[in-house]
């Protein structure tokens, strides 16, 4: 498998960074709120037992029932402790990565979330909603009647790559709820929510920022439901990306919508954006929650020596999509760009620190970018501390930023913010202890929706004609 890392260097790297960035403040953590999850104790019994199991899996680099093993042993734990505050919820978060040895893979430290009372599903659920297949406010099936005037398919423009899917399924991905607008004259701006790896557009955002968004004056928020859980070939998602795009704004009285990105969502939009010039020109801000322009050196974190699922081989730091994609000014942006996230730590995505951070965009074409890690804006500060992949999506500093591009033209400026009041949270205002736990959901509901993906790979995915250089 190209790039493959063993897990033991990916514990040592984990462990190192943790070591390197100890000064990140952390919510305050008492001898009992540690005791009371078992990390100075010690889990026992069958969930101790589980996680033990969990973190032995994929050592070797080799097997064929791994991922078997990995589900049958996280639907053995329940929680063993339940967070009252959002400061204890973050400090069990933290404890589980600053203990040693660290969670050597994916699925040791969803167990570990699970143990400590940090998701509100348990995984037999999460198994049972993915193969009963999505619905409601999760379809991936929706009715979306309205037909854009001019049509946006086959292309929007002539210098558009082609689709390969039909339009009825890439609108049909589309989840537009019932509160939204369509464009009404006073009515927020659009927005396109658009998930990570191993989710959909609600299992990414229903924590954040749909709620922060729905019924507000900020935005008027939909979201994308991507068949496959974001898992299939990277080239594919990114095609409901582009559509989104175009129809979207067709349907809303031409308006120029934002998006709103989380993890592989971000390098998708980019891929839309670089493939699909037509979209430009449609969008006033692209808001990127912990994104991978550079992949990352963690991918195989998730592959217990076996198969990927196609996304996953594919951001890889040193992958042909990634590498694609950065070639030819892909690493710039190409729409006013607001990137957010985690130096402290980002349990996906590495490196994630400073300018040379997977997150960190160019701006070759001088439209407008922002960097922001979170830790170093409030840094000694609640906002500043301890965040991880997922995280940044209740960190009140990536809201802050979010709705300041959405409020001026370019992107999203800290020299803006009111700092003292911004970083002064360990949440986003409006959002509590429940959004928090929905948020960590959506690692586990990734967890699940890898293990059972049926089209691992060992190859990634071949790149589009479209996209080979000449």
């Amino acid at each position: 498998m190209p790039g493959m890392k063993s897990f033991v260097w990916i514990s040592v790297f984990t462990g190192a960074l943790i070591q390197h960035t100890a000064a990140a403040p952390t919510p305050t953590q008492t001898g009992a709120d540690l005791d009371e999850r078992g990390v100075v104790g010690g889990l026992l019994g069958v969930v101790g037992t589980a996680i033990s199991n969990l973190k032995k899996l994929g050592s070797s680099g080799t097997g064929t029932a791994n991922y078997n093993s990995a589900l049958s042993y996280l639907m053995t734990i329940t929680p063993t402790a339940t967070p009252t505050s959002p400061q204890q919820a973050l400090a069990a978060l933290s404890s589980i990565y600053e203990a040693s040895p660290t969670p050597n893979n994916l699925y040791a430290a969803i167990g570990e979330y699970i143990a400590a009372g940090l998701t509100t599903t348990n995984l037999t659920s999460a198994l049972s909603a993915i193969e009963a297949g999505p619905s409601g406010a999760n379809s991936e099936t929706n009715t979306n009647p309205k037909n854009p005037s001019p049509p946006v398919y086959p292309k929007a423009n002539s210098t558009d790559a082609p689709y390969d899917l039909s339009e009825t399924r890439l609108r049909a991905a589309i989840h537009i709820p019932s509160t939204y607008q369509y464009g009404a004259p006073n009515a927020p701006q659009p927005i396109i929510l658009v998930p990570g790896t191993g989710d959909t557009g609600y299992t990414t955002f229903r924590g954040s920022y749909i709620p922060l968004l729905t019924n507000s004056p900020i935005g008027d928020p939909v979201w994308l439901n991507i068949p496959g859980y974001l898992l299939n070939d990277a080239q594919t998602n990114a095609e409901y990306v582009a559509y989104a795009i175009n129809y979207l704004s067709a349907i809303s009285a031409h308006r120029q919508v934002a998006v709103l990105g989380w993890s592989q969502g971000n390098i998708d939009t980019q891929w839309a954006f670089k493939y699909w010039p037509s979209t430009r020109s449609k969008v006033t801000d692209h808001v990127a929650f912990s994104p991978d322009y550079h992949g990352t050196v963690l991918a195989n974190f998730l592959a217990l020596g076996e198969p990927l699922p196609p996304s996953v081989l594919q951001q890889e730091y040193t992958s042909t999509f990634i590498t694609t994609l950065r070639a030819e000014g892909g690493d710039s942006a190409y729409v006013p760009t607001t990137t957010v996230y985690s130096g402290f730590l980002d349990e996906v995505v590495e490196p994630q620190q400073g300018s040379g951070a997977s997150a960190f965009l160019k701006d070759a074409r001088g439209v407008g970018v922002s960097n922001t890690e979170v830790q170093t804006v409030c840094a000694g500060l609640p906002a500043g501390g301890f965040y991880t992949h997922e995280g940044v999506l209740y960190n009140a500093l990536g809201f802050a930023l979010a709705v300041d591009a959405l409020s001026h033209v370019g992107p999203g400026e800290v020299s803006r913010l009111d700092l003292g009041r911004v970083c002064a949270s360990y949440l986003t205002p409006g959002l509590g202890l429940d959004d928090l736990l929905l948020t960590e959901d959506s690692i586990a509901v990734a967890g699940v929706a890898i293990l059972v993906y049926p089209g691992k790979v060992v190859v990634e995915p071949a790149i589009k004609s479209y996209a080979v250089s000449s």
